[in-house]
């Protein structure tokens, strides 16, 4: 009992196939000779083409859809011509579209840093964000804004940007700009803690500030710098993973 799979069972009868159609038109004169070869170089294709088709089809019914993607990508590139190709053209389109999905999920939780340190009390939680792009907050040059929110068991929950350089003009209260994707923008209040041990500037309505991510992709944060006007950081936040901090939810 032959033990090897159907496709390359397939695969080895269309290679002895190929070998007697090759002997036979030795004989032949040359037309006929290239015509079997043709044919032969189909027959091959054929089973080549269903060989990485089998492949696919695993990749497929496992969800392994960046893997199917890329396999789908060398059939339809090398035998773009041949049944298997015709049959997984339109699975190949709902693979890639499911790859790259895939991809963007994971590049967007990867922007995420959590954080659980030991304190007198019980443990601070914390999830911070960098910006999209750096921010240029009082002329030295564009620089990281940070997105933290943060579970301290004696300070309670809190949600603030954090600079690099610069300061915010926001000392006893301002009010800052919030746009949620397509959203209307939102004003909420504000302060700058009168402390030198970070450029911090907390958003007052953490737990507001917390629903209205949930499910967002883009989050806008503008607000006033001492340098003078405004700044904007906006920040990737669809990767949140809210169970980090469970007591939020």
């Amino acid at each position: 009992m032959d033990n090897r799979s159907p496709a390359r069972l397939r695969a080895a009868l269309a290679t002895a196939f190929c070998a007697s159609l090759l002997a036979l038109a030795a004989c032949q004169d040359p037309a006929a000779r290239a015509e079997a070869e043709a044919a032969a170089r189909a027959q091959a294709d054929e089973a080549a083409a269903e060989q990485a088709a089998a492949d696919f089809d695993a990749a497929y019914a496992a969800e392994n859809w960046v893997l199917a993607g890329a396999q789908g990508d060398v059939l339809l590139a090398r035998w773009p011509d041949t049944a298997a190709a015709e049959r997984i053209r339109p699975l190949h389109v709902e693979a890639r579209a499911r790859g790259n999905a895939a991809r963007e999920d994971a590049r967007l939780a990867s922007l995420w840093a959590y954080n659980a340190e030991p304190l007198k009390g019980g443990t601070q939680l914390s999830a911070a964000i960098f910006s999209k792009e750096n921010v240029d907050s009082d002329g030295s040059g564009a620089k990281p804004v940070r997105l933290i929110f943060r579970d301290h068991p004696e300070w309670g929950r809190s949600s603030y940007l954090v600079m690099q350089a610069g300061d915010f003009d926001c000392y006893g209260a301002c009010r800052v700009t919030v746009t949620v994707d397509d959203a209307e923008p939102r004003r909420m209040a504000a302060n700058r803690p009168d402390t030198d041990e970070a450029i911090a500037m907390f958003i007052d309505d953490e737990r507001a500030l917390w629903r209205m991510i949930d499910g967002a992709r883009r989050l806008k944060v503008e607000y006033p710098v001492k340098a003078g006007g405004t700044r904007t950081a906006e920040f990737e936040v669809g990767g949140l993973d809210r169970a980090q901090l469970p007591a939020w939810n």
